[in-house]
């Protein structure tokens, strides 16, 4: 589905991705791990196009969209939720995913449809599988830390996404909400058919979660396979599971 390839990125004088290479496949939990500074988050950046590369090429559904924006790579159907909380505080849980499912049908419905009824059903049923229906008239704000990440993702999976993107989706979560969100990610993947990309520091989550792992050191790839190979891989072992900068 997705495929990176020698991608390159640069900041002045620093090189924050250099040659990564990654491949997504269809139904897949893929995750993406390293140090602090190994370039995750700028590769997720480049895959959503909030980044244009100096060099490589990205391509999803074996089309190109190398630096095409955010926007356009949306519509394709990829979809992120960020590792800080991106929500409306002001608004409830349900307008919260009503304006992105009223954004992915473009707003084109019935212009004289009271706003309040539209997109309902679907939005009904994105909070349902997030386990948020119960929550639907708390705003955002007032909701648990836990939750509001929960939140996010159900906002991201109004645009419908076939890849989703999580970056961090457990940080500064408590052991309990961690296995909540975790375990929503799993059955999202199962019973909507999508195919997720996380990137998460937590091993155990990792090694209990994804089906691929790539590994990535100085924003390049060291590795990318199963879990067991990953394991058992002699420079993931020094460069980040157990070396110094673990």
């Amino acid at each position: 589905m997705l495929r990176v390839e020698n991608i390159v990125k640069s900041f002045d004088d620093f090189t924050a991705v250099n040659g990564a290479q990654l491949t997504v496949a269809d139904g897949a939990l893929v995750a993406v791990i390293g140090p602090n500074g190994a370039g995750k988050t700028t590769l997720f950046n480049l895959i959503i196009g909030l980044f244009k590369p100096d060099r490589g090429k990205i391509t999803f559904d074996d089309k190109d969209i190398t630096g095409l924006p955010p926007y356009e790579i949306c519509r394709r159907g990829i979809a992120r939720a960020f590792q800080i909380a991106n929500i409306f505080p002001r608004l409830s849980v349900f307008e919260n995913v009503q304006v992105a499912v009223f954004a992915q049908q473009r707003q084109s419905r019935n212009f004289l449809q009271p706003a309040h009824t539209l997109a309902r059903a679907e939005t009904n049923a994105i909070l349902e599988s997030a386990g948020l229906q119960h929550k639907a008239r708390h705003i955002a704000s007032a909701l648990s830390h836990g939750d509001q990440r929960i939140l996010e993702i159900a906002i991201a999976l109004g645009s419908q996404p076939r890849l989703l993107i999580l970056d961090e989706p457990t940080a500064g979560m408590s052991p309990e909400e961690t296995a909540t969100t975790m375990s929503l990610v799993k059955q999202l993947a199962q019973t909507r058919g999508i195919t997720i990309l996380f990137c998460e520091h937590d091993m155990d989550i990792v090694f209990s979660v994804a089906q691929s792992i790539m590994v990535m050191r100085h924003g390049q790839t060291i590795i990318q396979g199963t879990p067991e190979q990953v394991r058992q891989n002699r420079q993931v072992q020094e460069a980040y599971l157990g070396g110094a900068d673990a």
